[in-house]
């Protein structure tokens, strides 16, 4: 076993990628189907940390002893309604329609699974607030992003973040996907970092 676990990333999501580069760590990425429906009575971060514990799960029987993984899922709520990835344009014009001109919360739930069994999973919360959009900048959004990848229809990186959000209250990079600064501690005490 070698000293220093391997780290493996177990997302598609370019963010978290960029992230997880920009804190100096190597990874190698695992990719694989997972089912992310979740039991409905599960209330917002407890969406977002089972979502990223039952895709550690997936990939717990091909895990080696000396690599840690990392999953993770992040969710927009509004309300008691959790926005995830919009299945087309319509859906993501409705989504922003519904979060211009106001606050809305993104979780993002991360779990680390080492190869020796340990296991944590906890999730982080920002407040996003939003400034009234017009239709034309929806669709404009819409149309040159195409946000059909991201948790409520939407990347705060990209256009619309520097346009429409006014506040965060809480990690810009959770809104990205990845608490990085509670993530950083985590890999610590597996021996990653």
């Amino acid at each position: 076993m070698s000293s220093t676990p391997r780290l493996i990333l177990a997302s598609n999501s370019p963010r978290r990628r960029q992230l997880l580069t920009e804190l100096g760590l190597s990874y190698e990425i695992r990719l694989r189907e997972v089912d992310e429906t979740y039991p409905p009575h599960l209330h917002r971060a407890e969406v977002a940390e089972f979502l990223a514990a039952h895709k550690a799960e997936a990939y717990r029987p091909d895990l080696a002893p000396d690599e840690v993984l990392l999953t993770a899922d992040t969710i927009v709520c509004l309300d008691d309604d959790v926005l995830n990835k919009p299945a087309d344009e319509a859906e993501a014009r409705a989504m922003l329609t519904r979060l211009q001109g106001r606050a809305h919360d993104v979780y993002t739930g991360v779990c680390l699974l080492h190869g020796d069994g340990r296991r944590t999973v906890f999730s982080d919360r920002t407040q996003v607030h939003f400034r009234a959009l017009s239709p034309s900048e929806i669709d404009f959004y819409v149309r040159t992003y195409q946000p059909l990848d991201k948790a409520g229809a939407y990347g705060a990186q990209d256009w619309i973040g520097m346009v429409a959000v006014t506040r965060l209250e809480g990690s810009y990079f959770n809104v990205m996907g990845l608490p990085v600064h509670r993530v950083w501690e985590e890999l610590q005490k597996f021996g990653v970092g």
